[in-house]
């Protein structure tokens, strides 16, 4: 099929990110009420990473609860299950990460159609590898065996994939964005590919649109398109926590996952953030993108675009995070700066858009 075919957009890929906006504030506001059964436990409004409950002595417990997406479509394309729970450990550790909190143990829970044991074998060896690698414990979990209510790409083998990650962080250290100044920096740490954000539309674009097979080799990846697909998301949890615990004076932290580099207007304090020094984008969003026929406005809406986390701090200590991430095998540069803006705009002068009220447009 050639290239010049209608442009994919994250709705027509099956998503429509406006109705779950519109559903998300009836759920919020039933939500938020239940703050008020203990009050003054909930430290953080909804709309962070991660959350915050006072228990007591200064200390807060951060939880976050996550999932992997149609990205275990893929694992079952492939029969290779190995690597979703690496990303079910990250999608949760690296959010909990956020407010400052250093993640501890996870709990998960696998819906499956029949509980194979290669399949569950082989999805409980990526969730250990995730928690060693993230320095958290696993210590429970459930299975529910659905079969009446799950569809996937092979009989009998379908499954989702979900967890909850318990975090520690002193009350006052607890991390909002709130003490962001004008001209802080923002270093970004390299992502691996596309992590776990927009995998259905990724998926649209190469097995439909395309019609490649998962096996189908790709050059300029250097390997087949199953195989960059299922590629794990990055635990930035090491370096991050190494940063903190050095004294760096971080203002703000930002996992870089669904809606992209407007997950830093996430902050608390009334800043705009201009990335005028992004890495030149990996292959495989330019593949997504030139085959898709997919704008930049929604490119850098749906994926992270080679930065994973982002890391908001004073411009002295920029050097000192390089070598803490560097230390740890962590590809880091800094990607821009923050500014006083009312608007929270993002602004991305490289592709000629900025970012505002939850969607990219071009600058006028």
């Amino acid at each position: 099929m050639s290239d010049d075919k209608k442009s994919l957009s994250y709705q027509s890929a099956g998503v429509d990110s406006g109705q779950k906006d519109q559903a998300m504030q009836l759920l919020s506001r039933w939500v938020e009420k239940s703050f008020e059964l203990r009050p003054a436990e909930v430290k953080l409004p909804l709309g962070y990473f991660a959350n915050v409950i006072d228990v007591g002595n200064g200390l807060g417990i951060a939880l976050s609860t996550d999932g992997v997406g149609t990205k275990i479509l893929v694992a079952e394309m492939l029969e290779k299950y190995d690597t979703v729970g690496i990303d079910v450990v990250a999608m949760n550790v690296n959010d909990v990460l956020c407010v400052g909190a250093e993640p501890l143990a996870l709990l998960d829970y696998i819906a499956v159609q029949a509980p194979h044991p290669d399949m569950l074998e082989s999805l409980a060896r990526g969730l250990y590898r995730g928690a060693e690698i993230a320095r958290v414990t696993i210590p429970g979990g459930e299975i529910a065996q659905i079969k009446e209510m799950l569809r996937g790409k092979r009989e009998g083998y379908a499954f989702d994939l979900v967890a909850t990650c318990v975090g520690k962080v002193p009350l006052d250290r607890v991390l909002t964005g709130a003490a962001i100044l004008d001209g802080d920096v923002i270093v970004g740490l390299a992502s691996s590919g596309i992590h776990s954000n927009g995998m259905t539309m990724a998926r649209r674009v190469f097995f439909e649109h395309m019609g490649w097979t998962p096996d189908h080799y790709v050059e300029e990846l250097g390997r087949s398109i199953g195989e960059e697909l299922l590629e794990p998301t990055c635990i930035y949890v090491r370096e991050v926590l190494e940063m903190i615990n050095s004294g760096l004076r971080i203002k703000a932290l930002a996992h870089i996952t669904s809606t992209g580099f407007l997950n830093l207007s996430r902050a608390a304090a009334p800043m705009g953030f201009v990335l005028d020094k992004l890495p030149k984008t990996p292959a495989i969003f330019e593949l997504i993108q030139r085959h898709g026929g997919i704008t930049d406005e929604e490119m850098y809406f749906t994926y992270n675009m080679g930065i994973g986390f982002c890391i908001v701090l004073s411009p002295e200590d920029a050097d000192s995070a390089h070598a803490i991430a560097l230390k740890h095998n962590v590809q880091s540069r800094t990607i821009g700066h923050a500014f006083s803006d009312p608007d929270r705009k993002v602004l991305i002068p490289s592709a000629g858009l900025v970012g505002f009220d939850d969607k990219f447009s071009r600058i006028k």
